[in-house]
């Protein structure tokens, strides 16, 4: 079970440096408006906005699943 999160850990911190080393060159080495283009308009804050939308659309997808799964055990309780 360690080792598992461990590795897991692991693999997310590694991702999280590709990612933000590769939006470093990005940043570094493109034209502004292939920059704005790839990152959009407000280059700040691209880490933010897009865990924000993978929240958004897991609690969305979560609501629809658990609507789903209530209706079904619903209709077998009746």
């Amino acid at each position: 079970m360690f080792k598992r999160l461990f590795w897991v850990g692991l693999g997310v911190v590694a991702g999280v440096v590709a990612v933000s080393k590769a939006q470093a060159y990005v940043k570094a080495n493109t034209p502004d408006k292939a920059r704005q283009f790839l990152l959009g308009p407000d280059q700040e804050n691209v880490g933010m906005r897009t865990l924000e939308g993978l929240v958004n659309e897991f609690t969305q997808v979560r609501r629809t699943r658990e609507a789903e799964l209530n209706n079904r055990y619903i209709d077998k309780l009746r």
